[in-house]
């Protein structure tokens, strides 16, 4: 299956169709209570004192809803937000351009934090603190500094890998908040009230059925109703019933545990290839064919997820769950020990 599905839709149809989607308010914001509450009340303080919110921090996989909740908290606030990423500001001045046509309050988003360069993220600290920002022009006997003053704002950070956040960084947002995969009941709701907006009648046990091969992430389930939309409007008279996103999601080879062809492969490879493992990522990249980032990124954190796979010092290993997966009887403790110890 198109790893498209995992990751930031692409072309301006799926990101038209992303957005659309996407709760406008933290009333049909569905999941996530505890940051949820957290943000909220954070709204309501900063509201009473007349100031800026607080910088906040958003990490977790992808999909979860870290730009939509960055734009609710836009929305509640009654500001602008700014939204750009780690890697497309590459120098001090991209970043001086982007701050000086903050106002007060208003929302500076930056996706993919993780990836600031190093020289940019040194100017971002007084900015983030002090509201300052300190800038070297030109270079040698002839480089001079300019301080300027910034707005009170908000920065609103969301990454993928937190750990990769620097120390200095790190310290200066107030909270750290993490998304977390969401439950099936949740992504039902979150289905539901996107065929109502896309106009598609969906029964509870078909919105059931996406749900649980949604591998816990509301953009995967947006994702497979729109697939299962098509199907249902070519060969199923508009309706998405059990049988209907049954017969959809197999067409994407999208089994009742939200594996594709790819996570089967890799299992299959770790299991029959390299007798269950450990193997090697470089190795197993190369043994299915696909690239070494997408396995760590796409695949293999839901494969850990749910307990098919683990990580140890020499590389993958395929758990008891992996083997009942495939059909193939476990094998016994001490054979597995002894891959691991030999």
């Amino acid at each position: 299956m198109n790893e498209n599905l995992y990751n930031e839709p692409d072309g301006s149809d799926s990101s038209d169709f992303d957005k659309s989607l996407r709760p406008p308010d933290f009333d049909e914001f569905c999941g996530q209570d505890k940051v949820k509450d957290r943000l909220m009340l954070m709204i309501q303080a900063a509201k009473q004192r007349g100031d800026a919110l607080d910088h906040v921090l958003l990490c977790g996989p992808p999909g979860l809803g870290k730009t939509t909740l960055a734009n609710i908290l836009c929305g509640a606030f009654g500001t602008e937000i700014h939204i750009t990423s780690g890697p497309q500001i590459e120098k001090a001045g991209d970043l001086a351009g982007i701050l000086t046509n903050i106002q007060f309050g208003d929302f500076l988003f930056v996706d993919e934090i993780h990836r600031l360069h190093p020289a940019v993220e040194e100017y971002l600290y007084p900015a983030m603190e002090d509201f300052r920002l300190d800038i070297i022009i030109d270079q040698g006997p002839n480089a001079r500094s300019i301080c300027l003053t910034l707005p009170k704002f908000t920065l609103i950070g969301a990454t993928t890998k937190a750990g990769m956040l620097t120390r200095p960084l790190l310290s200066r947002f107030g909270i750290t908040n993490r998304l977390d995969y969401y439950r099936p009941d949740e992504l039902v709701v979150i289905i539901k009230r996107s065929a109502k907006i896309l106009k598609i009648e969906i029964k509870d046990d078909g919105a059931l059925e996406i749900a649980m091969r949604s591998r816990g992430t509301p953009r995967v389930a947006n994702n497979l109703l729109r697939w299962v939309r098509d199907f249902a409007q070519v060969k199923a008279d508009n309706i998405i019933t059990k049988d209907v996103a049954i017969a959809a999601l197999a067409m994407l080879e999208i089994d009742e545990d939200g594996l594709d062809e790819m996570d089967i492969r890799i299992l299959e490879t770790v299991i029959h290839k390299f007798s269950g493992g450990p193997v090697g990522v470089n190795s197993l990249a190369v043994a299915v064919g696909e690239d070494e980032a997408t396995i760590n990124e796409v695949y293999e954190p839901y494969l850990i997820l749910k307990g098919f796979l683990k990580r140890t010092p020499r590389g993958r290993a395929a758990l008891p769950l992996a083997y009942k997966k495939l059909g193939i009887e476990p094998p016994t403790t001490s054979e597995s020990l002894q891959g691991e110890l030999f």
